[in-house]
């Protein structure tokens, strides 16, 4: 493994750690400011690893961290931000493909939109009140992250969706089934 490899790999494992630990916070501004460093980490991550796609929706996530620590004076659940954000995500998507100069392949076209996928579903998640529903969006956007963490290598992902699965299935035993 190359030094830049190591180095990544090392960047990847704080930012899961920081993702994780911020489930434990009492306060949504704790929880959501520790995700944006650790969604700041997971884009150095990414891009270190060659996965730009990754890597710039990891930047996108870390500006929706920020503008949802600011979401009252921000207006953050008003629809035109949800819609800015998606256009942002799809434009990344684009950009791989035409920009950025990835060979639009089958394969490179399929796995390139799953953290797309998954970017869409926690932004619909956010425009939730209901816990229940934030957690089935996870299962839309973790499973997609995961298979495309295995393909980049990003090994602080993997472990990160890997808990984040099991931290919603946990969540949907306790909170979600009818008693």
């Amino acid at each position: 493994m190359k030094p830049i490899e190591i180095i990544a790999q090392i960047i990847g494992i704080l930012a899961m750690l920081l993702n994780i630990l911020s489930y434990q916070c009492k306060r949504q501004k704790t929880v959501i400011a520790l995700q944006m460093f650790g969604g700041a980490l997971f884009a150095v991550n990414y891009l270190l690893l060659g996965a730009a796609v990754g890597g710039i929706l990891n930047i996108l996530a870390t500006i929706r961290a920020i503008v949802f620590l600011f979401k009252d004076k921000l207006k953050a659940d008003r629809l035109p931000w949800f819609i800015g954000f998606v256009i942002s995500y799809v434009a990344v998507y684009i950009l791989n493909f035409t920009l950025f100069g990835k060979e639009p392949t089958a394969e490179n076209l399929l796995l390139e939109v799953l953290p797309v996928v998954g970017m869409v579903a926690l932004n619909v998640g956010f425009r939730l009140k209901n816990a229940s529903d934030i957690r089935k969006c996870g299962l839309v956007s973790s499973p997609a992250w995961l298979i495309y963490n295995i393909a980049v290598g990003s090994w602080g992902a993997i472990i990160c969706e890997i808990l984040t699965l099991g931290s919603i299935f946990i969540g949907m035993l306790r909170h979600d089934q009818k008693r």
